[in-house]
């Protein structure tokens, strides 16, 4: 996997990936920035919820789960010196789907957690990782 990070300008970079897609990240007004993307770290938040989203979505139709959606919010906290790493990060799953068991939405959450999603088991390494869900039901 490659990527490539280019300088814009003032404390904007954008970021390339291997596959040719690209964002904007920024900073803060008081480092400099101009608020105009997505902060790095934040960056990296988004990607551990979109890595464990992927898993989930696609353990549960694997397992002919109907689901219908995936949401997780994720909340973090960081360490106060630099490196200024993640030290928390709670992962909250709103699954949405019929007769989802939450038994195969939990299995699904593990699966992911322990063995399937590379982002957040690399974050783990420095962070307690926490999760829970709440599975709503689609109107028929």
């Amino acid at each position: 996997m490659k990527a490539r990070v280019k300088w814009v300008e003032g404390m904007s970079f954008l970021g390339e990936s291997g596959s040719g897609h690209t964002f904007l990240m920024d900073g803060a007004p008081e480092a400099g920035g101009r608020n105009l993307g997505v902060r790095p770290m934040e960056a990296m938040l988004i990607g551990a919820g979109g890595c464990t989203a992927f898993d989930v979505v696609l353990i549960l139709k694997r397992s002919r789960a109907d689901v219908t959606d995936c949401v997780v919010e994720l909340s973090s906290e960081r360490a106060d010196t630099d490196p200024k790493v993640f030290t928390k990060i709670h992962f909250h799953f709103i699954v949405t789907g019929r007769n989802l068991k939450p038994e195969l939405v939990s299995r699904a959450i593990n699966l992911s957690a322990e063995k399937y999603c590379s982002a957040s088991i690399m974050l783990a390494k420095t962070a307690e990782l926490t999760h829970d869900f709440e599975i709503l039901e689609v109107a028929a």
